[in-house]
C-alpha cells in the first residue's frame, strides 16, 4: 500500500514537473512576441534544435565534465568544511558568534564581486572552485548549526551521561538528528554550486567548460545556444539535486523492513 502510494505520488510530481516545463516554453514564446525580435527570443523550435545538436556533439560533454568536476570538488569541500564549522557552531555558541560577520559577508556579497576578488588573489585554475566554495560553506554550515539547534535536549541528555561529545557521538547522535537538514542543504548547493562555477568559468575563460561555451555563443550572437546551454544546466542540477532522493529510495528497497 505505501509503494502504491509512493508510485501515484511520484506520478502526480511528475505531471506537476512536465506541467511546469509546459509553461516555461509558454512563457519563452510569449516574451518573444512580446519583444518581437527573434534573435534575442528565438522560438521554441529553434532552441530545441540547438539543443538537440549540442547534445549529439562530442566537445559538449567534455564542456559539461570539466564543469561538473569544478562542482563536485566545491561540494566535496563544501561539505567537509560547512560540517564541520556547522557542527562546531552547534557545539560551542561562542564560535557562530564569532564567525556570524564572515558568513554574513560572504552570504550577502554580489557574486560577481565574490569572483573577482577570487580572481585577483588565487591562480584562474582554482577561482571556480574557490568561488563556489566561498557560497556554498555558509549555507553547509547555517544548515548544520541550525540542525543542531533544533535537537531535543532529551536525546542530548543520554549520551552527556556516558561521555562527552567525540567522534562516535558525532556519528552516531548528531549526524542521523541533523540529517534532514543536511540533505536540504545539499540539495540547495548542489545549484548553487553549478551556478557559481559556471558564472566563475565564464569570467576566468576556463577553457573547454560551460561558462566559456556560454561567453563564445554569447559573443556570436548565438541565443539560442545560450538558452540551450541553460538547459543543460537545468537538466545537470536536477540530476545533482536528485541524488539524495535517489540514495533514500535505494536504502528504503534494501531495507529489510521494506
Amino acid at each position: 500500500m505505501i509503494s502504491t502510494m509512493r508510485e501515484n505520488k511520484g506520478k502526480k510530481e511528475l505531471f506537476t514537473f512536465g506541467s511546469g516545463i509546459l509553461l516555461v516554453i509558454l512563457l519563452v514564446h510569449l516574451l518573444g512576441l512580446i519583444r518581437g525580435d527573434r534573435l534575442i527570443f528565438p522560438g521554441v523550435g529553434e532552441i530545441s534544435r540547438a539543443f538537440v545538436r549540442l547534445l549529439s556533439t562530442g566537445n559538449t560533454y567534455i564542456q559539461i565534465g570539466v564543469t561538473l568536476l569544478h562542482t563536485v570538488e566545491a561540494m566535496i569541500l563544501s561539505l567537509l568544511t560547512g560540517v564541520a564549522v556547522g557542527y562546531t557552531e552547534g557545539l560551542i555558541p561562542w564560535v557562530h558568534s564569532l564567525l556570524r560577520p564572515l558568513m554574513m559577508i560572504l552570504r550577502s556579497m554580489p557574486m560577481i564581486v565574490l569572483v573577482i576578488t577570487i580572481m585577483v588573489l588565487c591562480p584562474y585554475a582554482w577561482v571556480p572552485v574557490i568561488a563556489a566554495c566561498a557560497v556554498l560553506v555558509p549555507l553547509i554550515s547555517e544548515a548544520v548549526y541550525e540542525g543542531c539547534r533544533r535537537i531535543e535536549p532529551e536525546y542530548l541528555d543520554v549520551y552527556r551521561i556516558n561521555s562527552d561529545v567525540n567522534a562516535r557521538v558525532l556519528v552516531h547522535v548528531y549526524l542521523p538528528l541533523t540529517a534532514g537538514y543536511l540533505r536540504q542543504a545539499f540539495v540547495n548547493a548542489a545549484g548553487m554550486g553549478l551556478k557559481v562555477a559556471v558564472t566563475a568559468e565564464y569570467l576566468v575563460q576556463t577553457r573547454n567548460s560551460l561558462g566559456k561555451a556560454i561567453y563564445t555563443s554569447s559573443y556570436f550572437i548565438e541565443y539560442a545556444e545560450i538558452y540551450a546551454y541553460a538547459l543543460i544546466m537545468v537538466l545537470l542540477i536536477l540530476i545533482l539535486t536528485g541524488i539524495p532522493e535517489t540514495v533514500m529510495a535505494m536504502r528504503r528497497r534494501l531495507s529489510p523492513s521494506s
